[in-house]
């Protein structure tokens, strides 16, 4: 209440509504050690309703993370770690970010899931070292969304039975009670997912939260939902029980009746020693991993090998020989020489690249035979057997990439999955949240633009590569063949500090032979492909910029050019974020400002390429929808043709 009345912002109403759940779970039930926030085996808890941040704050201030008073008095303020909605920070022991509801319980379904797969991976008999649960706090609005079906369902089909998601079921949202749009029969919606229920539950009522618990760590062949009937904003008498606890202040005389009302003397923020001391689980967390490092040093006495491995995974460092193994694959990959749809060049790099990293975890949103993300060692995860590395996912587009971000933060795991790339739209805000966590995790979006072809406008992307750019810390690669695809995965599988999405052709493109120092500086993210000599000395040189199925049709545009005189330069940019990062002298290097005369080419949205063409020069771009046809006709209709570009240029040239 407190910190909420000082920031003059913020949601009481759920934190108070929640703590007396909150603390039966985190003293009695939760294994975490807040000396060590990361460790390996602690219990993962996610607060999936984000906006009752508070409730997150108070009891990692309690419990003995750096969460220190005077950032709980800065709850909502500039560079406090005491953000509106809590940012992912694992030293803090805040485990996700969490805010778009419904997507905290999915990165949890994410984390379950890792954990179960790591478990079937590594455990052996008397030496369960990866056995935790995951806890979820999540209220209606979170079930309201969309993506929470996925995630249930999903959830109930693999058997996660060391999930345990409490929900706050107080009957009020932003708009008042929830009878008016919210009527679905929640438990009875998760039993048909397959999950284990314990309904109607006093959520203020200690022993009654403390058996539904127990009553769900029992039942560990399946997820659990814990209904628990809480009132929102419980203690402030006058507001209590209503929508206007929910998303402000409760007022300095409501939280004055509600400190009467709660028998609570003390002034803000003071907390007596008694309350720490009673909160103090430092040490019980220090038993507890000591205990299971005692275990560990068993595990790695009689299993050498796998406690490496599995070292090497928790702390996300590649294996020793893989720069070895990636250079020497994608030698490999250049001298073969293939002209291949890029999703296809993708498989080729996956089957070089994924034997080396068993930490690698694909999967498709029922796609797979269109991504071509299931490479030759890979098997299936089922609900009886985790010891896989390939997800079924279903047509779960948006849950697929948030359970991905789960998986991603629970550690010892790679995750990549594939779908349409216009279907991107439906991923699109997890996505956004893995580039604000910076986590790694890959992408694979096929059928890139109207190469899809006949299937039309519905699935032809044209807004979507452009709308990828924006994310801020998204890398996205769009490779012209098999070579720029296999540099574009080592870049994403090397990457520590954030998503890539891989950008992916359905139709053949051509191979571009390139010398050593050619294929070295993709991974700069653009290149000088080829430069063209014409014979009219007089006349100015053109670039040419090209990403993806353009690439070869700006060299064969470079080639008409230089049969009418030109000196043509062409640039290959399979990652335009990437290439704006790189040193002034590079990028002068690739496209000196004396090159005036530009064309950029994507078969896509226009906009982000007058940062390389300026204003003087021309995009062969598409700014509107696609059609149905097949995929030549289209890029005809479209002018992706040699002769387009080439008149282009020249009209160009013919301003000057």
């Amino acid at each position: 209440m407190d910190a909420v009345q000082r920031a003059n912002s913020g949601h009481p109403g759920a934190p108070m509504g929640m703590a007396d759940i909150a603390e039966v779970l985190w003293n009695d039930f939760l294994r975490h050690n807040p000396a060590d926030p990361g460790w390996p085996d602690r219990d993962r808890f996610v607060l999936s309703n984000g906006h009752g941040s508070m409730l997150l704050y108070g009891l990692l201030h309690l419990s003995g993370y750096p969460i220190s008073m005077e950032d709980i008095r800065n709850f909502r303020q500039l560079g406090s770690p005491t953000a509106g909605h809590p940012e992912y920070a694992p030293g803090l022991g805040i485990e996700t970010t969490t805010g778009p509801l419904g997507q905290g319980i999915t990165n949890a379904v994410g984390m379950a899931l890792g954990e179960k797969i790591l478990a079937a991976r590594f455990n052996r008999p008397d030496f369960p070292i990866v056995d935790h649960w995951t806890y979820v706090f999540l209220g209606d609005g979170c079930l309201m969304e969309g993506i929470s079906h996925e995630a249930g369902s999903f959830a109930g089909t693999m058997q996660l039975g060391k999930l345990i998601c409490i929900y706050d079921d107080n009957g009020i949202s932003i708009d008042g009670e929830v009878q008016g749009w919210f009527t679905d029969d929640t438990p009875e919606r998760f039993r048909a997912y397959g999950w284990h229920v314990v309904p109607d539950v006093d959520g203020h009522d200690p022993a009654a939260i403390g058996a539904a618990l127990q009553a769900a760590r029992d039942c560990d062949d399946r997820p659990s939902l814990i209904c628990a009937r809480t009132v929102i904003g419980f203690g402030a008498p006058n507001k209590q029980g209503t929508a206007a606890t929910h998303g402000a202040p409760l007022g300095e005389s409501e939280v004055a009746a509600a400190r009467e009302s709660l028998g609570w003397s003390e002034p803000p923020f003071s907390i007596p020693e008694r309350v720490y001391q009673g909160w103090n689980v430092a040490s019980a967390g220090a038993e507890r991993q000591a205990a299971w490092q005692e275990l560990m040093t068993g595990y790695t006495a009689k299993y050498p090998e796998l406690a490496a491995e599995f070292t090497r995974r928790m702390a996300s460092e590649l294996p020793g020989d893989w720069a070895g193994i990636a250079d020497r694959a994608i030698a490999a990959i250049a001298a073969a020489g293939e002209t291949v749809a890029t999703r296809k060049a993708s498989l080729i790099a996956l089957n070089a690249f994924a034997p080396a990293l068993p930490e690698m975890l694909g999967g498709s949103a029922d796609l797979t035979g269109s991504n071509l993300t299931h490479h030759a060692g890979s098997t299936p995860i089922s609900a009886a057997n985790a010891d896989g590395n390939y997800i079924w996912y279903g047509v779960r587009e948006f849950g697929m990439a948030a359970m991905m971000n789960g998986m991603a933060l629970h550690g010892g795991l790679l995750p990549y999955a594939g779908t349409f790339l216009t279907f991107s739209d439906y991923s699109r805000n997890a996505l956004r949240m893995a580039a604000l966590m910076r986590i790694r995790t890959i992408h694979v979006f096929t059928h890139d633009s109207i190469g899809l072809g006949e299937d039309g406008p519905t699935h032809q992307a044209v807004e979507h590569v452009s709308s990828l750019r924006l994310i801020p810390n998204m890398r996205v690669w769009r490779p012209c063949d098999t070579v720029e695809t296999a540099v574009a995965w080592r870049h994403a599988i090397e990457r520590a500090d954030g998503p890539t999405s891989l950008i992916l052709s359905r139709q053949s493109l051509p191979f571009q032979t390139r010398d050593p120092a050619q294929i070295a500086a993709i991974s700069r993210g653009g290149y000088i492909l080829s430069v063209t000599e014409g014979s009219n000395t007089g006349a100015p040189a053109i670039a040419l910029i090209a990403t993806g199925s353009e690439v070869g049709l700006a060299v064969a545009a470079a080639d008409q050019l230089a049969e009418d005189g030109f000196s043509v330069r062409v640039v290959s940019m399979p990652c335009l974020e990437l290439f704006l990062e790189q040193d002034a002298l590079y990028r002068e290097a690739v496209l000196p400002a004396v090159l005036t005369h530009r064309v950029a080419i994507e078969a896509g949205s226009t906009g982000l390429w007058y940062r390389l063409v300026g204003l003087s020069g021309a995009i062969v771009g598409l700014d509107r929808f696609g059609k149905s046809a097949p995929a030549g006709d289209l890029f005809k209709h479209f002018g992706f043709t040699p002769d387009n570009v080439a008149a282009i240029a020249k009209q160009l040239v013919e301003k000057d």
